[in-house]
């Protein structure tokens, strides 16, 4: 249910997001000028990064497009079956920041850099394939093209890999962070996001980690004070007084 209330909700995006193009356009050029302004890395490096070869931009388009719902599937099965307190903690989670970021897609349309002339950046998918979006926004009956910010892609990652690190206890448990930075390179090489896309889905996720009591080491739910139980009260008079 709760799933499908969260697509209906998406859905509702990206129907309002027909004829708000303009809209969407003019927030690109305002984040991509913010960017600069703070001196961020240029997404164009990272591109340039990913286009050594043909292969290593494919893997790209088809980690954006594949891995994204199947890794997160798969963290939150594998927490339901062996880590039950863990799988309601981060499933709660998940919730509150995809909420919260398809509110914020219905409040600030934006276009992501693949559309956007100032940036010269290659829309890698189209080009060089998989894609996972309509030849044009509009008619593209799937997904909100307008939606980058923030990303999902990036906070879900993320987020998997937090969860991963709370629900284990391996000594190499802090390598699960390799799949949010690989997903940021992606995202951002493919010119899919932004970096102030990545940014914002993660302090949504921070707000939510924080609105969200996390279980104990133990893979526990915080304990319940413990209940007294109820004594039987005995008469204190002496034998015989109630004959």
């Amino acid at each position: 249910m709760l799933v499908t209330a969260l697509f209906l909700v998406y859905k509702f995006g990206r129907l309002v997001a027909n004829g708000h193009e303009a809209r969407a356009f003019r927030n690109a050029d305002l984040v991509w000028d913010a960017e600069r302004a703070l001196h961020l890395p240029d997404e164009g490096t990272i591109q340039q990064l990913l286009m050594h070869g043909e292969p290593l931009i494919r893997a790209a388009n088809t980690y954006y497009a594949a891995v994204h719902f199947p890794a997160t599937i798969a963290f939150l099965c594998w927490l339901y079956w062996r880590r039950p307190a863990h799988y309601v903690w981060s499933r709660r989670v998940l919730a509150l920041v995809t909420a919260a970021a398809l509110a914020l897609h219905l409040l600030m349309p934006l276009a992501p850099p693949r559309m956007l002339a100032a940036t010269g950046l290659v829309d890698t998918a189209r080009v060089y394939g998989p894609s996972v979006y309509g030849a044009t926004p509009e008619a593209d009956s799937m997904a909100n093209q307008f939606a980058a910010m923030p990303s999902l892609h990036f906070g879900w990652a993320l987020m998997v890999a937090i969860g991963l690190i709370a629900a284990t206890r391996s000594r190499w448990r802090v390598l699960w962070l390799l799949h949010p930075l690989l997903t940021l390179l992606v995202i951002v090489g493919t010119a899919n996001h932004y970096w102030f896309d990545a940014l914002a889905a993660a302090v949504l996720l921070g707000l939510a980690l924080l609105a969200v009591r996390a279980p104990d080491r133990s893979g526990t739910a915080p304990p319940t004070p413990p209940t007294v139980p109820h004594q039987r009260r005995t008469s204190t008079l002496p034998a015989g007084a109630l004959r």
